[in-house]
């Protein structure tokens, strides 16, 4: 079975190519480029350097959100246009629980997060349980601060993982002590292949039916709500 894997829900691009559970293709950049203009042309050039055709993939794994909206957006829609295209199935994995995966050799709850803006993260808390990631405490936009009191109360050891590290690093030991565990910085990003793990565990998506999950609306559409909200109210 091979399996393509598409990550572009942050600045971090990332596609991989899987047969059965052995990577054979992968590539990863890191750079604030658009991702609408990179995306294929990195699917061609995976494809190409493992001798694979489109007509030979199985599935295609594509991460939902949430993160960048747009690109979020990109990744589904490229995911989804492929896999109708092709008749195969898609599977909507969340990039936490990518990411999480990171962390999966670790005995420590498991918190991966990305940084939101004004003081807010997109974060959720793992825990490994046999050869499987389970969700401790659901994924959700929080105040990083009042998220962190959170985890303080549990006294318990917890392995931090984000592309945002450096920029919370300092307010995360001050919260948590010496059960912070942030490791090297190479464990920061989610590589598309874990991605293929995580779906695993994960039933197919209606192609059509698969949405983003962005845990929290576009601060337009917010903005929309609340003023139709204070005309009627008015």
């Amino acid at each position: 079975m091979y399996i393509l894997a598409i990550d572009t829900s942050n600045q971090a691009l990332g596609v991989s190519i899987m047969k059965e559970n052995e990577v054979i293709g992968e590539i990863v950049t890191n750079i604030s480029k658009n991702h609408s203009v990179r995306l294929m042309p990195a699917i061609d050039y995976v494809m190409k350097e493992v001798n694979l055709l489109p007509e030979q993939l199985d599935k295609i794994v594509v991460v939902k959100g949430p993160g960048s909206y747009t690109g979020v957006r990109i990744g589904l829609t490229t995911a989804k246009t492929l896999a109708w295209s092709l008749g195969i199935p898609v599977v909507g994995v969340s990039s936490l629980e990518g990411l999480a995966y990171q962390g999966r050799f670790s005995n420590s709850l498991i918190c991966p997060f990305f940084d939101a803006r004004r003081g807010l993260v997109f974060t959720g808390l793992y825990e490994v349980k046999g050869d499987q990631l389970v969700l401790v405490e659901s994924e959700q936009n929080i105040q990083f601060t009042d998220w962190l009191d959170r985890l303080s109360e549990m006294k318990r050891e917890v392995l931090f993982l984000s592309p945002d590290i450096e920029k919370h690093a300092d307010v995360i030991r001050e919260k948590l002590g010496d059960d912070a565990v942030i490791p090297e910085k190479a464990y920061h990003m989610t590589r598309p292949s874990d991605l293929v793990i995580a779906a695993n565990y994960h039933e197919a998506d209606n192609t059509h039916a698969l949405t983003p999950n962005y845990l929290r609306l576009a601060e337009a559409e917010a903005n929309w709500i609340t003023s139709q909200q204070e005309k009627s109210n008015g």
